[in-house]
C-alpha cells in the first residue's frame, strides 16, 4: 500500500448516471471532487438507457441539450400495453413540459456526455480503471476510501464526504454492514434484441399474456425486448431450450414471429435479477448512498437512471455550498435523504402494486383479467395523460442549481 495519502473535498464510488451527475455539478460549484469508476469505460450491454422528460429538462438548464441531441437516439412519444384483450395507449405528446417524450440511449454515451462536460471543470477528477476498497473510519467517522488505481496498487483518498453511487450491490455499504430492506420481485427479466422493420410498431408496447409477458422497445433497426420470467426460474427455463422462447415470444407477439430465429442461443439473452429495496437510513458521518445504492428500483416504468439523477441534483444542490466552506455536518446529509425520500416511497410503492396487481399474475400459472384500475384507464384519456406525466416526470421534478447552470 502506498503511504502516501490524498486529499480531495468529495469522493464519489461508481460512474453511474447518480455518480457523473454529481461529480458535474459539485464541479461547477467549484468543490474539489473525484468520481472512481471501476471500469475503463462505460460500455454495459442492457444497462437501463430511458432518459425521462424530467431528465431532458436537467441537461437542457446545465447546457448540454444541444449536445444531447447530437448522441444517436430514439424518441417515445408513446407507450402502449395490451393486457388480455385490454390495451392502454398513452401519448407522452400530451404531457406539460417542453419534452414530451422519453429518449432511448445508450447509457454509455449519456454517461460520456456528462464525463465531458465534466472534466471542463477545473476541480473534477474522473479516475477510470479505479476499484473503491473499503472506507477510511476513524473515530466511528467515514473520512474517505481506500481503492485500486489502474496499475494495481492499493491508495487512500481523504475526503470531508464520501458518496456511494456504486448500485445495488453497494461496496461501501457492504463494507459498513447497512442492509436494505427487501420488498421482494415477482420476476426477473430476459434482455435479447430483434430485428425491427419500417412498417413495425412505433415506441414501446407491452404485450401482457398468461404465464408470460414482453415489452418491445423500440431502437430504430432492432427491439429490445424484455421478457418477463418467474422469479428464479431461469436456469429450468434455459433448460427448455432456446426453442421454447422463440415459441413463447411468437405467441405473445405476432408480428415477431417471422424473425424470433434470429435468437440463434440463450447465449443472445442476459438476466437481470430484479430487486425492489431501500435502505432506512441513507447515511453515516461522512457518507452517504444515494441512487441503487439506496434504493434498488424495479424496470417497471423505466425509472431507475432518472431517480439516480434527481437523487444526485438534490445532493449537490444542499451539499455543494457546505462542502465548499468546509461546514458538512451530518444534518445535511440528511436534509438531502429528506427531499428524496418522498418520491422514492412512491415510486417504489406504485411498482410494488404493479409487481402484486399485474406481474404477480402474469408471471403465474393462473388466467389473467385487466384490473378494474387498468380498464379505467384504457377508457378516461385525462388518466391516461395523467399516468403518462408521472413516469415521464415523476413526482417531485428536481431543478438544476443556478450555479450549475448554463
Amino acid at each position: 500500500m502506498s503511504t502516501e495519502v490524498e486529499e480531495t473535498d468529495c469522493v464519489v464510488s461508481g460512474g453511474g448516471p447518480a455518480g457523473m451527475m454529481l461529480g458535474l455539478l459539485l464541479a461547477r460549484a467549484g468543490v474539489r471532487v473525484t468520481v472512481m469508476e471501476k471500469h475503463a469505460d462505460f460500455l454495459r450491454d442492457f444497462r437501463g438507457d430511458t432518459v425521462h422528460a424530467s431528465t431532458l429538462r436537467m441537461l437542457d438548464e446545465l447546457g448540454l441539450g444541444r449536445a444531447f441531441a447530437q448522441i444517436p437516439h430514439r424518441l417515445i412519444e408513446t407507450l402502449s400495453v395490451n393486457l388480455q384483450g385490454t390495451t392502454v395507449q398513452v401519448d407522452l405528446r400530451r404531457i406539460p413540459g417542453s419534452h414530451k417524450h422519453i429518449a432511448l440511449v445508450p447509457q454509455w454515451d449519456f454517461l460520456e456526455l456528462l464525463a465531458s462536460a465534466a472534466e471542463q471543470e477545473p476541480t473534477f477528477t474522473l479516475l477510470r480503471s479505479t476499484e473503491v476498497l473499503a472506507p477510511i473510519r476513524e473515530g466511528g467517522r467515514v473520512t474517505g476510501v481506500t481503492y485500486r488505481d489502474s496499475a494495481g496498487n492499493t491508495r487512500r483518498l481523504r475526503a470531508a464526504l464520501t458518496v456511494a453511487c456504486d448500485g445495488r450491490g453497494s461496496t461501501l455499504r457492504e463494507s459498513l454492514g447497512l442492509t436494505p430492506t427487501s420488498f421482494g420481485a415477482p420476476m426477473d427479466v430476459w434482455w435479447f434484441r430483434l430485428p425491427r422493420r419500417d412498417d413495425d410498431p412505433q415506441g414501446l408496447a407491452g404485450m401482457l399474456g398468461t404465464g408470460h409477458a414482453a415489452i418491445a422497445i423500440d431502437r430504430g433497426d432492432y427491439f429490445q425486448m424484455a421478457y418477463l420470467i418467474r422469479k428464479g426460474s431461469d436456469a429450468a427455463l434455459r433448460a427448455e431450450g432456446v426453442e421454447s422462447l422463440r415459441h413463447r415470444v411468437a405467441e405473445l407477439v405476432p408480428f415477431l414471429a417471422d424473425r424470433v430465429d434470429q435468437l440463434s442461443s440463450f447465449d443472445d439473452v442476459k438476466l437481470l435479477d430484479v430487486q425492489l429495496n431501500r435502505l432506512h437510513r441513507w447515511f453515516t458521518d461522512g457518507l452517504l448512498l444515494i441512487g441503487d445504492a439506496a434504493h434498488a428500483m424495479s424496470p417497471v416504468g423505466g425509472v431507475g437512471i432518472n431517480l439516480a439523477v434527481a437523487d444526485a441534483v438534490a445532493t449537490a444542490t444542499i451539499l455543494a455550498a457546505p462542502l465548499r466552506e468546509h461546514r458538512l455536518t451530518e444534518r445535511h446529509l440528511a436534509a438531502v435523504q429528506a427531499r428524496r425520500w418522498a418520491p422514492t416511497i412512491l415510486v417504489q410503492s406504485a411498482q410494488r402494486i404493479a409487481h402484486l396487481r399485474v406481474i404477480a399474475a402474469v408471471v403465474g400459472e393462473g388466467a389473467v383479467e385487466a384490473p378494474a384500475a387498468v380498464r379505467l384507464l384504457s377508457r378516461v384519456p385525462a388518466l391516461r395523460t395523467l399516468f403518462g406525466a408521472a413516469v415521464a416526470i415523476g413526482p417531485f421534478p428536481q431543478r438544476i442549481p443556478r450555479f450549475a447552470r448554463r
